[in-house]
């Protein structure tokens, strides 16, 4: 066993780079919030469920990509324009519980209150996931148009162009 080889025979060896799948996962998300598109959105669902630790890791990379890019355009964006946009980027595309679940998790966690958000996501990845895709569009969309947001995302993630 090499040293980094820590997996048990017969156990599958955790890949150090996200899959092409599970990227395309946070990446299909941010794009259906982005479009408002809630048939899309029930389509990337179920994909990124079957990884949904892996897709929370993807999109926590995008978001930070994306903050930064911000940062970097000049673009004015406060913890209170990153509530209510996600709030907004959720709002008529999720059950009405998740949709408390995602918003309420976001305002606690972009205030800092990571325990409060983690009580309000139940200890379920796609409660993250959803916050994170959300904010990605939220704040994609605030320096990019939307195909040039969800381009750039996947180049970033290491996608082919559709």
């Amino acid at each position: 066993m090499s040293a980094d080889d820590s997996s048990q025979p017969g156990e599958p060896n955790p890949s150090p780079e996200p899959s092409e799948e599970v990227e395309r996962s946070a990446v299909d998300l941010v794009a259906a919030y982005a479009d408002h598109d809630r048939e899309a959105l029930e389509r990337a669902v179920p994909p990124a469920t079957d990884h949904a630790d892996a897709v929370v890791s993807a999109l926590k990379v995008l978001a930070a990509f994306l903050s930064r890019r911000v940062q970097e355009t000049g673009v004015m964006w406060k913890p209170a324009d990153s509530r209510e946009a996600v709030a907004r980027t959720v709002a008529e595309m999720l059950p009405p519980e998740l949709e408390f679940a995602v918003s309420t998790a976001w305002e606690a966690h972009s205030l800092g209150e990571e325990e409060v958000a983690e009580r309000f996501t139940l200890g379920d990845p796609m409660v993250y996931a959803h916050m994170l895709a959300a904010f990605c569009a939220a704040i994609g969309l605030a320096v990019y148009k939307r195909a040039e947001l969800v381009s750039t995302l996947r180049q970033v993630s290491g996608l082919e162009e559709e």
